[in-house]
């Protein structure tokens, strides 16, 4: 069973680029203090994900931040250069801090994890978002696979 509304984040490490090139964080480093949202995707370049997921959220960056977030993590099962890529080519804002989960290890820690061999992806995180609150769960909106209603920004926007 996954993750739930009330439970403290899990400690992971997942990398972010920097100016000076790839650095590892602690999910403590990213998620643990103040008001974060969370938005994970299954796949960078695909076309949920870039045509409505991650536009959605920088679209509304600043309406997040009104709304007293100080913080936006897009998390995916990838490597640092693929999301700091796709971050480049979406014209995402650095507000917007884009996270890799190489291994999946935080993905599966959290019980989010998709098995999408099927479609020939190997495993990857479900499309979900979350709010969390000095690192514990406040809210957790996970979408069915092949679908994106409930971890879209609007929605998340609608619940805080």
């Amino acid at each position: 069973m996954g993750i739930a509304a009330g439970e403290r984040i899990p400690e992971a490490g997942l990398m972010v680029m920097t100016p000076k090139g790839p650095a590892q964080r602690t999910s403590t480093d990213l998620l643990g203090t103040g008001r974060v949202v969370l938005f994970a995707v299954p796949g960078p370049f695909t076309p949920t994900c870039s045509a409505r997921h991650l536009p959605g959220f920088s679209e509304q960056v600043g309406r997040f931040l009104d709304a007293g977030i100080d913080r936006i993590v897009c998390m995916a099962v990838q490597d640092v250069f693929v999301m700091d890529a796709w971050a480049r080519a979406a014209g995402a804002d650095d507000r917007i801090v884009m996270a890799a989960d190489g291994n999946g290890d935080f993905t599966r820690t959290l019980g989010l994890e998709l098995d999408a061999r099927a479609f020939g992806l190997g495993f990857r995180s479900q499309r979900f978002a979350m709010l969390a609150e000095d690192g514990v769960v406040r809210h957790l909106l996970v979408d069915k696979p092949g679908e994106f209603r409930v971890s879209s920004a609007e929605h998340l926007l609608g619940k805080l």
